[in-house]
């Protein structure tokens, strides 16, 4: 599975006003590791950004002026995207610009480019709801390290997303590995000389009644709490199989 986190840094807040993009970035990932393959563009927008915008990236219009314009590069954007799955913070936002930029010089939205775009934020107030839940707060929740983030820019918040978005949805992988660890270790003490156990001897337990009601009394708290449906909803199939 390939994903690609895509940033951007633009002159403005509206397209629609004719605010462009000024950088661009994409890191691959490929089944859910980074693989040091990116892609990673200055673009000269042939305007000023507003002080606001110049206060987050620093990229003054005499540093772009030697960049070339968006359309010199769009096919090398859009090869590198391409049937992929964008993973995107604040999606709306980004897919605006990179939108107007390619209507402009008769290219299809990016929609039509990739397979799917997911929104890494929306993602977050789903599974922290009520908390802040900005590159910079998800950094310190799951310990990533965002010191030399001092402007923005959009390798270095593609990449931060990158390690956020493999650590937000590690989940049953971590359970795994873990799991996978502890009985190699156990193997070794044990004697067994191998590092991998025969899984078809466990013992599978299976939830009472009990159990599973209050299980679905904690998903419904859940439910109540994103004020729809929680995370934990899409593995009610595996639930399901096991009271089959």
């Amino acid at each position: 599975m390939r994903q690609i986190v895509l940033d951007t840094e633009t002159t403005g807040l509206d397209p629609a006003q004719g605010h462009r993009i000024v950088e661009l970035a994409c890191v691959e990932l490929m089944n859910r590791t980074i693989t040091g393959n990116h892609l990673h563009l200055y673009v000269n927008p042939d305007r000023d950004s507003d002080p606001e915008a110049l206060e987050v990236h620093g990229l003054t219009t005499e540093f772009l002026s030697g960049f070339p314009r968006f359309e010199e590069v769009a096919q090398q954007f859009v090869d590198f995207i391409r049937g992929s799955e964008l993973i995107i913070h604040n999606a709306a936002f980004d897919t605006r610009f990179l939108n107007a930029e390619l209507a402009r010089i008769g290219l299809p939205p990016v929609e039509s480019l990739c397979e799917k775009i997911t929104d890494s934020l929306l993602y977050a107030r789903e599974l922290h709801p009520g908390k802040r839940n900005s590159l910079d707060a998800l950094c310190d929740r799951y310990g990533i390290s965002n010191a030399h983030r001092t402007l923005h820019g959009a390798l270095l918040d593609s990449e931060l997303l990158a390690d956020v978005w493999l650590a937000m949805t590690r989940g049953q992988d971590a359970l795994l590995m873990d799991f996978e660890e502890d009985s190699s270790a156990q193997a070794v003490a044990n004697g067994a000389g191998q590092a991998r156990v025969d899984v078809s001897v466990l013992r599978v337990v299976q939830p009472s009644a009990e159990e599973l009601a209050a299980h679905e009394e904690y998903l419904a708290l859940l439910d109540k709490a994103v004020k729809g449906e929680s995370v934990w909803r899409r593995y009610e199939p595996v639930k399901a199989e096991a009271e089959a």
